[in-house]
C-alpha cells in the first residue's frame, strides 16, 4: 500500500496567506512543495490552501458533495486560480478492460467523481472571474518546483 505524506505547513510569509495561517494542512509532499514556492514566489500575490468550499453533484451516486479545491493563488497581475494538484495519471480516463476487476471499477468512479468536482469548480470559477487549473507533476515540474516522493 502507499504511504501518503501529510503534515502542516507553517508559512514563512503568514501575511500572503488568505486564511488561518497557522492551520495549513498539506495531503501530498507535491503540495508541500508547491506550498513553499506559494509562499516563497515573488509573483504570489496571495494563496490559501482549501479555504473554498464548493457544492457539486457527484455523476457516481447523484448526491450533493462539497469540493474543497487545493489552492487558491492569487497572482500579483490580478489573475486568481484555483487549482487542484493530481498526478496525471488521475487526470485520465482509465484505459477500458475487458474484465471488470474491483481495482478497475474502483479507478472508474474516481475519475468520474473527480469530473463532476472539476466541471462545478470550472462553472464556479467562471462565475467568479477565476481560472480553474489542474495542476500535474509536469505544471509543478515546469514552474521550477522539485518533486519530492518520500
Amino acid at each position: 500500500m502507499k504511504k501518503f505524506y501529510s503534515g502542516r505547513y507553517r508559512p514563512s510569509n503568514p501575511g500572503k496567506y488568505s486564511g488561518d495561517y497557522r492551520n495549513v494542512k498539506y495531503r501530498s509532499l507535491w503540495e508541500r512543495q508547491v506550498f513553499r514556492w506559494c509562499d516563497t514566489s515573488g509573483s504570489v500575490k496571495s494563496w490559501s490552501s482549501e479555504e473554498i468550499a464548493i457544492p457539486y453533484r457527484c455523476k457516481t451516486d447523484g448526491k450533493a458533495h462539497i469540493y474543497y479545491p487545493d489552492l487558491k493563488i492569487t497572482f500579483d497581475n490580478g489573475e486568481t486560480h484555483l487549482i487542484e494538484i493530481k498526478p496525471k495519471n488521475q487526470t485520465e480516463a482509465p484505459k477500458k478492460q475487458l474484465k471488470k476487476t474491483k481495482q478497475y471499477i474502483i479507478k472508474v468512479l474516481m475519475y468520474v467523481k473527480n469530473i463532476s468536482k472539476w466541471e462545478a469548480a470550472g462553472a464556479w470559477c467562471k462565475k467568479q472571474g477565476w481560472i480553474f487549473n489542474i495542476w500535474t507533476e509536469d505544471t509543478i515540474q515546469n514552474l521550477g518546483i522539485k518533486i519530492l516522493t518520500k
